[in-house]
Order: structure tokens, then sequence, then C-alpha cells
């Protein structure tokens, strides 16, 4: 087969043990990785984050430490050392695994000395709104990195690199805060108008109007690529930055490195379309984004059961309306259980859900850390009470991938003419054998759908690579069979062996 099915795999999830073992694991995995199929690893932000050790990372501290330097309490990540990131890195390219890190720009957090700032307090439901004239607050927005003694950058950050925060340590309040400078009285511009203007998030929001925090983050940009020499990047909250940044410095990496860096959003909008729309139109067709329209979907179907209508299932999705920009999932370290957008697809659908993103010739499917290998975690939910969540390995994923791998190839027709009964069917590759293969899924009762697959397989049998149905399929001179489903399953054909 002269090109193989790109599959991307995130590498982590949100409660992934904090024992600096994640690295370490994934140069273990990396042999089983490749021999399923993935094509591409999805890391977590590998730089040292306010908490140290303990931080899943999206809390970032200081851009150049990846687990070398001691500071806020703690030499390793939460996931290793440089040492070992390094290596894991190098051991997956190896294997053909390209490498996509998660760039996380949109603020600071933990800094080391505070200044005495001017700010305007503004409304939390409505970021335009000003509860203040401008007054005195302390706030930590000067960063030196002491532990870095500035080897690789001497820059420091100072509250004219942000544009806003949210804790005053004289009053020791917590709110949101315009800090007011010289770059603008406003907040950058979004292309929503959520929240009046939703550029804050959280912690110290980066200025990106400021033109030496713009160089130093191009200049970290290039020294993170020399370090790694990374493949693609994952690009977190974008929806809170502005896409004039992200389109000049996305130009700038590709055309510093002389490489085509994948590059995929997170712009976080289950059931709004337009708004993803929206956002490639205004990134200019430069980065991919996750389709959360079709995750909203997919957990929406699992809770609905046989009350789901499947033919609309890519109604209204990402993949449906721009399939080459597309990454689609299942779930993430925010949909998981306890996590803020909460939204897991029930358990008995996952395989399904895999089948409609694996199997498929539109979208760039995303593979979960837990679904592959299983977690058992503790946190407490928005009752206030400790939950024990076991996540356990996804049924037939791994046979799900082989086929990805082998079989997903060539052709596809669609059949989705039924509420409770979808399929479709892959012609495979020409000359390529066994890559092909028939998909039928139910969210009901057990099914049997006549579908073509092509002619040039008349009198070819077929099996059940789930081994969920029995017997075997033959396809009749027309190129056309009848295939069968389990009730509430999914089945998939693929071609004997001869």
């Amino acid at each position: 087969m002269s090109m193989q099915n790109n599959t991307m795999m995130q590498y982590f999830h949100w409660y992934y043990p904090a024992d600096g073992s994640l690295w370490n694991h994934l140069k273990e995995n990396a042999t089983k990785l490749s021999s399923l199929g993935i094509t591409a690893v999805w890391l977590p932000p590998a730089c040292k984050a306010s908490v140290g050790g303990l931080s899943v990372g999206y809390d970032i501290y200081d851009l150049y430490d990846l687990g070398e330097f001691d500071q806020k309490s703690s030499v390793r990540t939460k996931y290793g050392t440089k040492e070992d990131y390094l290596v894991a890195i190098k051991l997956l390219q190896e294997k053909g695994i390209n490498v996509y890190v998660d760039i996380v720009l949109n603020h600071l957090a933990g800094g080391d000395e505070k200044e005495l700032i001017k700010v305007r307090k503004v409304q939390e439901d409505n970021r335009l709104e000003f509860d203040s004239d401008a007054y005195d607050i302390e706030a930590f927005t000067k960063f030196t990195y002491p532990g870095r003694a500035k080897k690789y950058s001497d820059f420091e950050w100072t509250h004219t690199c942000f544009s806003g925060v949210d804790y005053d340590d004289i009053k020791q309040e917590t709110a949101i805060y315009k800090i007011v400078n010289d770059h603008a009285e406003m907040w950058d511009e979004m292309i929503t108008e959520e929240k009046g203007n939703y550029d804050y998030l959280m912690y110290n929001d980066i200025e990106f109007r400021n033109g030496a925090v713009v160089e130093e983050l191009k200049k970290w940009g290039i020294w993170y690529h020399e370090t790694t020499r990374f493949s693609g990047m994952r690009l977190d909250a974008v929806k809170h930055i502005s896409p004039h940044f992200y389109n000049s410095w996305i130009d700038y990496m590709r055309a510093e490195t002389g490489k085509e860096l994948f590059c995929v959003g997170e712009y976080w909008a289950p059931g709004d379309l337009p708004l993803l729309l929206k956002y490639i139109e205004a990134s200019e067709g430069r980065m991919s984004l996750f389709d959360s329209a079709l995750q909203h979907n997919l957990h929406t179907a699992s809770n609905a059961g046989k009350e789901y209508d499947l033919t609309s299932i890519f109604s209204d999705t990402l993949v449906g309306a721009q399939p080459l920009l597309a990454v689609t999932l299942t779930d993430n370290h925010d949909t998981q259980p306890l996590q803020a957008l909460e939204a897991p697809i029930a358990q008995w659908f996952k395989p399904i859900a895999y089948a409609l993103i694996l199997l498929r010739q539109d979208g760039y499917p995303c593979v979960f850390f837990p679904d592959l290998f299983g977690s058992i975690y503790t946190d407490k939910g928005s009752d206030g009470e400790d939950h024990e969540i076991h996540m356990p390995v996804v049924d037939d994923l791994e046979k799900l991938l082989n086929c990805r791998k082998n079989f997903a190839y060539g052709e596809q027709k669609d059949y989705f003419d039924n509420a409770n009964c979808i399929g479709w069917t892959r012609a495979g590759s020409e000359g390529v054998e066994k890559s092909s293969c028939a998909v039928l899924i139910s969210n009901s009762d057990a099914a049997t759908k006549s579908m073509e697959i092509g002619k040039h397989l008349a009198g070819r049998t077929f099996y059940d690579l789930m081994q969920n149905q029995e017997g075997k399929i033959t396809i009749d001179e027309n190129g056309k069979a009848d295939f069968t489903v389990g009730a509430g399953s999914v089945a998939v054909w693929v071609l004997e062996d001869l």
C-alpha cells in the first residue's frame, strides 16, 4: 500500500498519575503504537507549569523549562524530565511516528514577583463592561525565572506583556482586571461576542499587541522546534487568542523551519458548526480544528440509545462541512468524567464511535489515551463529593485500528437509510489485496443491510473482524451482499485470507 491512513493519538489524559512516568511509558509503548497504525502522537504540554511536577501543564509558567531546571519545587514536570522527553520523541520518530507538541500561549501563571499596576475591574459575564475606574493593585506579573538563570533566553515578562489578570494581592481578591497599558484600552479582537469579549480566560493573559512579546514567542517557537524537531502542533485555547497572532506566528514557524508543521486548534464549540467555520475563515485555513460538533453528536447519541437517528450523526459537523480540516475524536482530557466540559461517550457506544471516525474516508481521527490503556482516578464532582472513575479499555479498539491501517481504503458508499442501522463500504485500493471493508452499525436491534462493495470482489468471502457476527458472507456477481450486525454494536466485514 503506497500510503497508510493517518491516525493521531492523544497520549495523556487529565488524571494521568503525577509521578513523572509518562515519557517512559511512551518509550515502552512506541513499538505497539506503530504496529497499531498510530502515525502521530499528540503529547501533553511539556513546559514547567505553576505547580511544577503536579501540574497537567496548562497553567504554563516557563516555556523554556522542559523539565530541566529546579523551579516550582520540581526539576521534572508531571510527565518526566527533559532528558526523558527528548529520548521518547526520538524513539517515536525512529518508529516513523510524527510528534505533535501542545502549545500553550494564551497565558502565564505563577509569576515570580509582584508589581504595582493600574487596572480596571470588569464584569465576569461581559468583559466590555467596567465596574471601576483605574486603580492600583499588586499582581504576580513579573517572571524572571531565577531557577533557569537566563539560559536560552534573558527575556523577562512584566505587566506590560499582559492584558489582564485575575488576582489582586493587596485586597487578596479574585476578579477579572483589565490592565491599563500603552497597547490598547480594550481587550484584543475576538471572532465572537461571547462574554462581550472572551480574550481573557485565566491567569496573566498574554498581550499579543506587544511587539516584544510576539518576537519572544517567535524565538521560543524556533528554539522548541530545534530542540525537539516536532512535526506538528496542537494549539491550546485558540478561542481566546486573536487569529491575527496565530496567522502570523504559524506562517513564521513554517517559513523559518522549512516544514509544513501540521496545526490543529482547540476551539471548543459543541453543537456550533457555524462558529468553527467562522474561525477557519478567520485563520484562512492555516490550521485544522477538533470537531467538537461531532463529539457533541456522539455524546448525545450514546445517551439517547435507539431513540437517536443515526442517519443524522454527521449533520452539522466539521467533518461534514470541511473534511480536510477536521480532526475527529471521541473524548479528550476536557470531556472526560469530572472535567469542566464533561461530555463522555457511553461505554457501549464507544466501539461505534471509533468505527465512525476511524473507518471512513473523511477526517483525521484522534484516539484517546484511556480508551487504549484504561484509567482509574478519583476527583470531586459538581456535587462536591469524591467520585472514583473507571475508564476501561474500549472493546475492539485495537481491532478497529488494525482495520483502519489495513482495510479502510478506496471509494466509499454510504447506506444511511435507516434511523437505527447505518453502514458504508470501502472498495479498497486498486491492486492492493484485502484493502476493503464493509461497516454496519446498529443502536437498536440486530439488523441486515444489502450493500455494494464492488464487482471486483465478486465471489470473495468476508468475515466480521470484530468477531461479533458468526459465519461468512460471499459477495454476489453484482458486487453486493447482505451484511449483518448485532444489537447495539458494530460489525466490520473484511476479506478472508485466501
